[in-house]
């Protein structure tokens, strides 16, 4: 599909199945609004920046564990 043309099909899939709006919300909502959704239900990467999983999550933790409260 040409990079100009908008691909419909796969935005209403994403729209009223994964997100599983209904038809008058996917409809109203702008293209950011709808960037916006996707990036909060963790279907696209928020920013640009990919999202991490268990692995990374695990590293971060190892590298800045919580602190022990001192009684």
């Amino acid at each position: 599909m040409p990079p100009d043309r908008v691909d419909w099909a796969v935005l209403m899939r994403l729209g009223l199945g994964a997100l599983r709006l209904p038809p008058d919300v996917f409809w109203a909502m702008s293209p950011i609004e709808f960037q916006f959704a996707l990036e909060g239900a963790g279907l696209i990467a928020i920013g640009g920046q990919p999202a991490f999983g268990r692995e990374t999550l695990e590293t971060l933790m190892d590298a800045y564990p919580d602190a022990t409260p001192s009684i």
